[in-house]
């Protein structure tokens, strides 16, 4: 509920400064006195825009602060997904500076208007014959039902499987793409593993067959290179394996009588021993080396079918083709799984189609159930209030399109007049009608949800006597369960009020203010005579007046 309002240096507001209790407030003044700047400057609190021409002085900032009991909101949840930080006493301000720029806090947190929007929707509804248009809109009419229908926990149920619903429904229609366009690439790619898998791909194989293909390509050669080194390594005369020999056993001869003799002689003889060695390896290298036209066939098959597919897949070595391999593999296993793996979504598919599919029925079947209790009620109603051919037709038809809050599409049919065809509420009433049935359907709706403040901006207006108090009464029993204001030029819903303010205007020096006065016992007996029969109050007016009170 709205605790307090200060309101600085806003249109003909100076300072304003105010506290509101719990029940019904009442709001009286004479035409232009300031209520519509009251409402203008909490609707800044509430999210609306701001203006610069607002400013009284437009050289000084506007600032609105309003403080908030949330309390008993439950709004905790909200405040955490806004990113507001909570508090019970919840304080609201706005600042407009001179310079055209807008400024919104809560709770001392700077704060973005649609946060500000969203949070100013669940504290306070100020409610006018404008407003009456919402009552057109099917997402309102089904607020109604569902809250009478207490189907708020069906509904979170369905939001989260709707959800669940469309996610799933969205995967398999992707899987479903993906195996079209799959199917099409399929035979491609099989033809392509298959020539890869044939191709037997070995890691650093294309350097060992271009070796293997050089030499096999240069058997004659290679063997009379190493029959030549062969024979200048072992020739008796010349060979190098001889003289080194001879040089080893002269060098053994002297390399007892120094240790530089030994260190030579030591060298020469490992030397020796690794010419020894070579000789050996080159003896085996000619003894492997043979003509093999076939094995240079194979070899240079091979070769050729490693570069035909390296240039075929813009890749430089067989490491890569083994990547291209295995991607391959795996798009052509996932094709072939396909099948199992649509078969297994369009299953779960149809699982969340049950589930969501159960709750809309059940949402269906208790909005049924709660439409004649609507419709009677809504009738009594209107019946106090001047309108006793008021009559609904409220259908409800289950279609097979999920929307946000199931699948029903709602006819709101009404007849003002006795025998007259039901229409559309906004062809079938006028905007007295409208506003009495926006007042029936709030009056209802506060016996069966937490509704946030209302304020009534004269949606008394066209009315007056019998049906005046009894939209009066309705206004009280639904101050019992929330704060209600209500601004009005009715004496009779005025002196229905808890508490009464008095909104009036007065020259200060050479400026014109508006200012909001709470008026005693006395002061509203005065403002209600005043109310009943103009300035000039006649006695009459004054015991009509206290009547009324009492």
């Amino acid at each position: 509920m709205l605790t307090a309002l200060s309101i600085k240096n806003y249109a003909l507001i100076d300072h304003l400064q105010v506290n509101f209790n719990q029940g019904l407030t009442i709001i009286t003044g004479e035409t232009g006195a300031g209520k519509s700047i009251l409402l203008g400057g909490l609707s800044l609190i509430l999210g609306k825009r701001a203006d610069l021409s607002a400013l009284k002085d437009s050289e000084k900032k506007c600032v609105i602060e309003a403080i908030f009991d949330v309390s008993n909101y439950k709004l905790q949840a909200l405040f955490k997904k806004l990113d507001f930080d909570y508090e019970s006493q919840t304080i609201i301000r706005r600042e407009i500076l001179p310079s055209g720029k807008s400024r919104a806090f809560v709770n001392d947190s700077p704060v973005n208007l649609s946060g500000l929007q969203t949070l100013g929707a669940e504290l306070i509804d100020i409610h006018s014959q404008h407003e009456t248009m919402q009552l057109m809109d099917d997402a309102y009419q089904f607020q109604v039902i569902d809250a009478l229908a207490k189907n708020n926990q069906e509904l979170q149920d369905y939001k989260v499987a709707l959800k669940a619903f469309k996610i799933l429904q969205k995967e398999y229609d992707e899987l479903l793409k993906f195996q079209a366009e799959a199917i099409k690439e399929h035979d491609y790619n099989s033809y392509l593993l298959k020539e890869l898998v044939e191709a037997n791909l070995i890691v650093g194989e294309l350097q060992e067959l271009e070796e293997a293909y050089e030499t096999l390509n240069n058997v004659e050669d290679i063997k009379e290179q190493l029959a030549n080194v062969n024979q200048l390594l072992s020739e008796e005369q010349i060979g190098v394996m001889s003289a080194l020999l001879a040089a080893k056993n002269s060098l053994q001869k002297v390399s007892k009588f120094s240790t530089k003799y030994e260190d030579v002689f030591n060298r020469i003889n490992s030397s020796s021993i690794e010419i020894n060695d070579i000789f050996t390896e080159i003896e085996t290298l000619q003894d492997n080396l043979d003509l093999d036209p076939e094995q240079l066939l194979l070899v240079s098959n091979k070769l050729e079918l490693l570069n035909t597919l390296l240039k075929k897949h813009f890749v430089s070595d067989v490491s890569e083709l083994i990547i291209i391999k295995n991607d391959l593999a795996e798009k052509v296993s996932v094709t072939e799984k396909l099948d199992d793996t649509i078969a297994d979504k369009q299953n779960d598919v149809a699982i969340a189609k049950k589930a969501i599919d159960e709750l809309a029925s059940t949402i269906h079947k208790k909005r049924l159930a709660a439409i004649p209790g609507l419709t009677k009620e809504l009738e009594a109603i209107l019946q106090q209030l001047g309108m006793p051919n008021a009559k609904f037709n409220i259908t409800l038809n289950t279609t097979e399109t999920y929307q946000s809050n199931g699948k029903d599409n709602l006819s709101f049919l009404f007849s003002a007049n006795k025998g007259g065809a039901f229409n559309e509420l906004k062809k079938a009433a006028s905007g007295g009608e409208l506003s009495r049935i926006m007042l029936a359907i709030k009056s209802i709706l506060s016996n069966y949800v937490q509704l946030p403040s209302i304020m009534f901006d004269e949606i008394d207006s066209g009315v007056s006597g019998e049906i005046s108090n009894k939209m009066g009464e309705i206004m009280r029993n639904m101050s019992h369960s929330m704060q209600v204001f209500t601004i009005t030029h009715i004496p009779q819903i005025a002196a229905k009020g808890n508490t009464h303010f008095k909104v009036y205007k007065e020259d200060v020096g050479e400026v014109t203010q508006t200012n909001l006065r709470l008026l005693n016992h006395d002061e509203r007996i005065v403002e209600i005579a005043q109310m009943l029969g103009g300035i000039e109050i006649s006695t009459s007016a004054m015991a009509h007046a206290k009547q009324l009170l009492n």
